[in-house]
Protein backbone atom coordinates (compact mmCIF):
# COMPACT_ATOMS: atom_id res chain seq x y z
CA UNK A 1 0.00 0.00 0.00
CA UNK A 2 1.65 3.15 -0.50
CA UNK A 3 1.87 5.63 1.90
CA UNK A 4 -0.25 8.90 -0.40
CA UNK A 5 -2.98 5.97 -0.49
CA UNK A 6 -3.08 6.08 3.27
CA UNK A 7 -2.97 9.89 4.73
CA UNK A 8 -3.64 11.67 1.37
CA UNK A 9 -6.33 13.88 1.05
CA UNK A 10 -7.92 12.71 4.79
CA UNK A 11 -10.08 14.79 6.72
CA UNK A 12 -13.03 14.85 8.88
CA UNK A 13 -16.15 14.09 7.68
CA UNK A 14 -19.18 15.71 8.97
CA UNK A 15 -22.16 14.85 6.66
CA UNK A 16 -22.48 11.10 6.66
CA UNK A 17 -25.29 9.40 4.63
CA UNK A 18 -27.84 8.47 7.31
CA UNK A 19 -29.37 5.53 4.67
CA UNK A 20 -26.06 3.46 4.27
CA UNK A 21 -25.40 0.70 6.86
CA UNK A 22 -21.52 0.33 7.20
CA UNK A 23 -20.55 -3.31 7.16
CA UNK A 24 -18.97 -5.11 10.73
CA UNK A 25 -15.92 -6.24 8.78
CA UNK A 26 -15.01 -2.55 7.59
CA UNK A 27 -15.72 -1.51 11.80
CA UNK A 28 -13.52 -4.29 12.21
CA UNK A 29 -10.63 -3.61 10.25
CA UNK A 30 -10.62 -0.56 12.06
CA UNK A 31 -10.73 -1.74 15.54
CA UNK A 32 -7.59 -4.63 14.55
CA UNK A 33 -5.61 -1.27 13.30
CA UNK A 34 -6.29 0.37 16.51
CA UNK A 35 -4.96 -3.39 18.76
CA UNK A 36 -1.75 -3.46 17.13
CA UNK A 37 -0.76 0.11 17.92
CA UNK A 38 1.89 0.88 19.60
CA UNK A 39 1.57 1.41 23.58
CA UNK A 40 3.72 1.79 26.18
CA UNK A 41 4.88 -1.24 28.26
CA UNK A 42 2.59 -3.10 25.82
CA UNK A 43 -0.02 -1.97 28.21
CA UNK A 44 -2.72 -1.67 25.56
CA UNK A 45 -5.02 0.63 27.47
CA UNK A 46 -7.29 1.44 24.31
CA UNK A 47 -11.00 0.24 24.37
CA UNK A 48 -13.96 1.19 22.09
CA UNK A 49 -17.83 0.46 22.58
CA UNK A 50 -19.07 0.38 18.81
CA UNK A 51 -22.36 1.53 19.13
CA UNK A 52 -24.77 0.73 15.82
CA UNK A 53 -27.09 3.51 15.98
CA UNK A 54 -30.21 0.90 13.90
CA UNK A 55 -29.85 -1.73 16.56
CA UNK A 56 -28.70 0.29 19.65
CA UNK A 57 -31.34 0.68 22.70
CA UNK A 58 -32.99 4.45 22.51
CA UNK A 59 -31.02 5.60 26.08
CA UNK A 60 -27.60 4.23 24.75
CA UNK A 61 -28.21 6.45 21.73
CA UNK A 62 -29.53 9.67 23.93
CA UNK A 63 -26.65 9.03 26.55
CA UNK A 64 -23.94 9.74 22.76
CA UNK A 65 -25.55 12.46 21.20
CA UNK A 66 -23.15 15.42 22.00
CA UNK A 67 -25.17 18.64 22.66
CA UNK A 68 -22.83 20.41 20.35
CA UNK A 69 -23.53 19.21 16.51
CA UNK A 70 -25.39 16.42 17.75
CA UNK A 71 -26.79 15.94 14.32
CA UNK A 72 -23.44 14.03 13.52
CA UNK A 73 -24.18 11.74 15.69
CA UNK A 74 -28.11 11.21 14.71
CA UNK A 75 -26.58 10.52 11.17
CA UNK A 76 -24.12 8.37 11.67
CA UNK A 77 -24.72 4.72 10.86
CA UNK A 78 -21.82 3.74 13.54
CA UNK A 79 -20.46 5.41 16.44
CA UNK A 80 -17.11 4.15 18.45
CA UNK A 81 -16.94 5.42 21.72
CA UNK A 82 -12.97 5.26 22.56
CA UNK A 83 -11.70 5.06 25.98
CA UNK A 84 -9.39 3.77 28.02
CA UNK A 85 -8.69 1.29 31.19
CA UNK A 86 -6.34 2.42 33.48
CA UNK A 87 -6.66 -1.24 34.49
CA UNK A 88 -4.65 -2.42 32.01
CA UNK A 89 -1.59 -1.44 33.75
CA UNK A 90 -1.87 -3.24 36.53
CA UNK A 91 -1.04 -6.41 34.06
CA UNK A 92 1.80 -4.46 33.02
CA UNK A 93 4.56 -6.88 34.51
CA UNK A 94 3.34 -9.77 32.55
CA UNK A 95 2.60 -7.76 29.57
CA UNK A 96 6.62 -6.65 29.59
CA UNK A 97 7.50 -10.74 30.04
CA UNK A 98 5.88 -11.17 26.78
CA UNK A 99 7.81 -8.40 25.19
CA UNK A 100 10.99 -10.51 26.40
CA UNK A 101 9.62 -13.62 25.64
CA UNK A 102 9.36 -12.49 22.00
CA UNK A 103 12.53 -10.88 21.79
CA UNK A 104 11.32 -7.41 21.66
CA UNK A 105 12.70 -6.38 25.09
CA UNK A 106 16.62 -6.81 26.07
CA UNK A 107 19.44 -8.39 24.76
CA UNK A 108 21.85 -11.09 26.73
CA UNK A 109 21.23 -13.93 29.05
CA UNK A 110 20.86 -11.97 32.06
CA UNK A 111 17.88 -9.87 30.68
CA UNK A 112 14.95 -12.01 32.53
CA UNK A 113 17.01 -11.38 35.86
CA UNK A 114 17.11 -7.70 34.73
CA UNK A 115 13.57 -7.16 33.98
CA UNK A 116 12.51 -8.74 37.19
CA UNK A 117 15.18 -7.22 39.88
CA UNK A 118 15.36 -4.24 37.94
CA UNK A 119 12.79 -2.92 35.61
CA UNK A 120 9.59 -3.99 37.16
CA UNK A 121 10.36 -2.59 40.39
CA UNK A 122 10.85 1.08 39.18
CA UNK A 123 7.34 0.83 37.04
CA UNK A 124 5.72 -0.96 40.49
CA UNK A 125 6.87 2.19 42.21
CA UNK A 126 5.03 4.44 39.99
CA UNK A 127 2.03 2.26 38.84
CA UNK A 128 -0.84 5.29 40.31
CA UNK A 129 1.31 7.90 38.17
CA UNK A 130 1.20 5.82 35.10
CA UNK A 131 -2.52 5.91 35.54
CA UNK A 132 -2.95 9.42 35.38
CA UNK A 133 -3.67 11.34 32.13
CA UNK A 134 -0.59 11.46 29.86
CA UNK A 135 1.12 9.01 27.75
CA UNK A 136 -1.79 6.78 27.85
CA UNK A 137 -4.06 9.48 26.36
CA UNK A 138 -0.63 9.99 23.69
CA UNK A 139 -0.63 6.04 22.71
CA UNK A 140 -4.62 5.38 22.92
CA UNK A 141 -4.37 8.58 20.39
CA UNK A 142 -2.05 6.46 17.66
CA UNK A 143 -4.51 3.66 18.07
CA UNK A 144 -7.43 5.81 17.06
CA UNK A 145 -5.47 7.12 14.33
CA UNK A 146 -4.41 4.16 12.96
CA UNK A 147 -8.24 3.31 13.06
CA UNK A 148 -8.91 6.39 11.17
CA UNK A 149 -6.57 5.78 8.08
CA UNK A 150 -7.86 2.36 8.01
CA UNK A 151 -11.40 4.08 7.95
CA UNK A 152 -10.70 6.51 5.06
CA UNK A 153 -9.00 3.58 3.00
CA UNK A 154 -12.42 1.53 2.87
CA UNK A 155 -14.13 4.14 1.60
CA UNK A 156 -15.30 5.38 5.20
CA UNK A 157 -15.75 8.65 6.44
CA UNK A 158 -14.66 9.90 10.00
CA UNK A 159 -15.43 13.07 12.58
CA UNK A 160 -13.80 13.04 15.92
CA UNK A 161 -16.25 14.55 18.61
CA UNK A 162 -15.31 15.84 22.07
CA UNK A 163 -18.40 16.31 24.65
CA UNK A 164 -18.56 18.17 28.22
CA UNK A 165 -20.59 15.05 29.11
CA UNK A 166 -18.00 12.12 28.55
CA UNK A 167 -18.04 11.30 31.85
CA UNK A 168 -21.70 10.26 31.16
CA UNK A 169 -21.53 8.81 28.46
CA UNK A 170 -19.15 6.16 30.24
CA UNK A 171 -21.23 5.90 32.82
CA UNK A 172 -24.42 5.21 30.75
CA UNK A 173 -22.63 2.43 28.41
CA UNK A 174 -21.54 0.57 31.99
CA UNK A 175 -17.86 1.18 31.98
CA UNK A 176 -16.21 0.51 35.12
CA UNK A 177 -14.90 3.03 37.44
CA UNK A 178 -11.07 2.40 36.37
CA UNK A 179 -12.08 3.89 32.69
CA UNK A 180 -11.67 7.00 31.17
CA UNK A 181 -13.82 7.98 27.88
CA UNK A 182 -11.73 10.17 25.87
CA UNK A 183 -13.88 10.92 22.21
CA UNK A 184 -16.79 9.86 20.02
CA UNK A 185 -15.98 8.84 16.65
CA UNK A 186 -18.65 8.88 13.99
CA UNK A 187 -18.37 6.66 11.14
CA UNK A 188 -20.10 6.31 7.57
CA UNK A 189 -20.29 6.97 4.30
CA UNK A 190 -19.82 10.38 3.22
CA UNK A 191 -22.78 12.39 1.79
CA UNK A 192 -20.27 15.60 1.07
CA UNK A 193 -17.65 15.66 -1.57
CA UNK A 194 -14.36 13.91 -0.90
CA UNK A 195 -12.24 17.34 -1.12
CA UNK A 196 -15.04 18.57 2.37
CA UNK A 197 -14.29 22.01 1.21
CA UNK A 198 -10.66 21.95 0.55
CA UNK A 199 -7.91 21.65 3.38
CA UNK A 200 -8.95 23.83 6.52
CA UNK A 201 -6.57 26.67 7.67
CA UNK A 202 -3.99 25.11 10.11
CA UNK A 203 -1.39 27.20 12.13
CA UNK A 204 1.87 28.25 10.36
CA UNK A 205 4.69 25.62 10.07
CA UNK A 206 7.33 27.69 11.98
CA UNK A 207 5.01 28.17 14.81
CA UNK A 208 4.41 24.29 15.20
CA UNK A 209 7.77 22.95 15.06
CA UNK A 210 11.26 23.53 16.04
CA UNK A 211 15.13 22.76 15.28
CA UNK A 212 17.47 22.13 18.58
CA UNK A 213 15.36 24.09 20.97
CA UNK A 214 12.12 26.71 20.90
CA UNK A 215 12.31 29.36 19.37
CA UNK A 216 14.17 27.82 16.28
CA UNK A 217 11.69 27.33 13.66
CA UNK A 218 12.35 23.58 11.61
CA UNK A 219 13.29 24.83 7.95
CA UNK A 220 10.92 24.14 5.63
CA UNK A 221 11.65 23.22 2.28
CA UNK A 222 9.09 24.28 -0.83
CA UNK A 223 10.79 20.97 -2.74
CA UNK A 224 9.14 18.86 -0.09
CA UNK A 225 5.82 20.53 -0.19
CA UNK A 226 5.64 20.92 -3.71
CA UNK A 227 6.36 16.82 -3.87
CA UNK A 228 3.36 16.40 -1.34
CA UNK A 229 1.28 18.43 -3.40
CA UNK A 230 2.08 16.24 -6.11
CA UNK A 231 1.64 13.28 -4.71
CA UNK A 232 -1.94 14.42 -3.82
CA UNK A 233 -1.22 14.29 0.12
CA UNK A 234 -2.20 18.14 0.45
CA UNK A 235 -5.11 19.32 -1.62
CA UNK A 236 -5.94 22.86 -2.27
CA UNK A 237 -7.13 25.09 0.65
CA UNK A 238 -10.49 26.03 1.68
CA UNK A 239 -13.00 27.24 0.17
CA UNK A 240 -13.40 25.49 -2.66
CA UNK A 241 -15.31 26.56 -5.47
CA UNK A 242 -18.90 25.71 -4.39
CA UNK A 243 -18.59 24.48 -0.93
CA UNK A 244 -21.27 27.17 0.22
CA UNK A 245 -24.05 25.92 -2.01
CA UNK A 246 -23.04 21.80 -1.40
CA UNK A 247 -23.78 22.66 2.52
CA UNK A 248 -26.57 24.30 2.04
CA UNK A 249 -27.71 21.11 -0.33
CA UNK A 250 -26.26 18.92 2.62
CA UNK A 251 -28.47 20.39 5.11
CA UNK A 252 -31.86 20.20 3.60
CA UNK A 253 -30.71 16.71 2.04
CA UNK A 254 -30.08 15.38 5.02
CA UNK A 255 -32.42 17.18 7.37
CA UNK A 256 -30.23 18.98 9.72
CA UNK A 257 -31.51 21.16 12.24
CA UNK A 258 -30.75 24.90 13.07
CA UNK A 259 -28.36 27.18 10.46
CA UNK A 260 -25.26 29.30 10.62
CA UNK A 261 -22.64 27.21 12.86
CA UNK A 262 -24.53 23.97 13.93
Amino acid sequence: MELRQVIGNRRSMRFLRPYQPVEPEKIQRMLEAARIASHWGNVGTLRAVVVMRDSAPVEIMDAITAPIAGYQVRLAPVIIVWFLDTAAIDSQADQLRELLAVGALGVGENKSDDLENQLLPIFESIRDILKEPGINEVDCGQGIAQATLVAFEQGLGTCLLGSPSLEEVGHKLGLPGTCRTLLLQTVGYPAESAEAGGQRPRRPFAELFHLNGYGNPFPRSEEVIEELKRDGMLQQPAPLKGREDELEWLHRALDVPGSGLI
